[in-house]
Formats: C-alpha cells, structure tokens, sequence
C-alpha cells in the first residue's frame, strides 16, 4: 500500500501522534475487531499508563459498523476498516489489504478481540508469535463456539478464559495466559458469560503486556489470574 488513500474496500481514519522526545518506546499493537470491543476497551486503558509495554497504534475492523471503531476514534486512536466483503471469497485478497494496512503503521503484534474472521496461514505465518487471541474457555477445553452452554452441559466446576499465540489449527496456539472462574449451581450460558467476559477484561491486558516485555513463557505467565465466587 503506497499511500493512506482508501480503496474501495478499505477506509482508514488517523488521529495518531509520534511518540514525544523521551518517552520510552513501546511494542505498537493492532487491535483487530468486529463488534462493540469490550476487550479492546480494556486493552486501550490499560495502554494508557506509562510504563505499559504496550501502545494501541491502530483499531481495524472487516465490518464497516463496528461500534468499537468509534470508541477507539473518540480515544484518539487510528481506525481502518477492511470490509471482507467487497472482497467475496477471496480470503487472501482480504489479508492482503489488511497486511498492508498493518506494515503501513508500523504494527509490531496484533491482538484479536472479537474478529469474526479465520485467516489463512498465509497471514498467520507472517504474524508468528505476534498475534494473539482471547478464547471465552479455559483451553484446551471447549475449542470453537459456544463455549458458556458447552461447560454446563459438561458439568465443570471452573471455567474460564486463555490468551494465546495465533496458529493456523483454530484455538491451539501456545498459551500465554488463563484466568479462572468458578462456575455457580444456578449459573446459565448468560450469566457464566458474563463473568468470564470480566475475567477477559482483566486477563488480556496482563497477558499482552507479558508478550509486549518479552515475558510470555515465563512463570508470570502461567501463574493464573483467579476470579473470587461472587454469592448471589
């Protein structure tokens, strides 16, 4: 991509600065969303204190609604949209766009937060222990969907949630972190989930800052981050 000029699939809004003489220069994150972005709301104020490893350069998106997009923008962060689309079927088309929109910002690790999208190994090759992804389970549990209603129907007394590398087998990258929360006798798919949604939010700022200062892998990263049973 030779310039910020968008084309028709793709649009790009920045209100990005350079960093200032003297700060201390920080890994510049992508976060990739689809939705509202909870997760990357919780990744942008954690960015906001100065000895973050981490700042929050760019917020794309494949849906041109996404509501996090505005957030991110009323937080002076750059936004892109890359509408999969325009593009039809041609998956590594879509990448390519989004591929170049990341080299163009200097992007150093993505974070995924809710994008609905699986990406070729043609892309995650080139994001090899750089992109990382939150998954609503304690894995290598519940892989894929539907994880709250899955751990019911199972019976399992704690659940939870990873952050982990991106690989090209869905949900088996190496794990960085877990957070766990207790599952409640009466709990059903929706208030499980929203439990797990408040362990996320604190779980995936820990575990990019572990990525960010070269710490993933290290006991800081196994140790788990253990949400208290709240009594009804």
């Amino acid at each position: 991509m030779k310039s910020e000029r968008p084309s028709p699939a793709v649009s790009l809004h920045s209100t990005s600065t350079s960093p200032q003489r003297g700060e201390v220069k920080r890994k510049r994150v992508a976060i990739l969303i689809s939705g509202r972005g909870s997760n990357m709301a919780a990744l942008i104020a954690a960015a906001r204190k100065s000895d973050y490893p981490a700042e929050i350069a760019l917020v794309l998106s494949n849906r041109p609604d996404a509501a996090g997009l505005a957030h991110a923008a009323n937080e002076g962060i750059a936004t892109a949209v890359v509408d999969h689309a325009k593009f039809g079927k041609d998956r590594e088309a879509f990448e390519r766009e989004v591929q170049a929109l990341l080299e163009a910002r200097g992007i150093e690790i993505i974070c995924l937060a809710g994008f609905m999208r699986l990406f070729t190994p043609w892309l995650v090759s080139r994001w090899s222990g750089r992109m990382i992804n939150i998954h609503p389970a304690l894995l290598p549990s519940f892989k894929g969907l539907d994880t709250h209603a899955r751990a019911l129907q199972a019976g399992v007394k704690i659940h939870g949630a990873t952050v982990h590398f991106v690989v090209p087998e869905v949900d088996s990258g190496p794990i960085i972190a877990q957070a766990a929360v207790p599952v409640r006798g009466d709990d059903t798919p929706g208030s499980l989930g929203a439990r797990v949604l408040a362990a996320e939010h604190r779980l995936y700022p820990l575990a990019l800052a572990l990525v960010a200062g070269g710490r993933a892998g290290t006991v800081e990263a196994t140790e788990q981050l253990i949400v208290p049973r709240v009594d009804s």
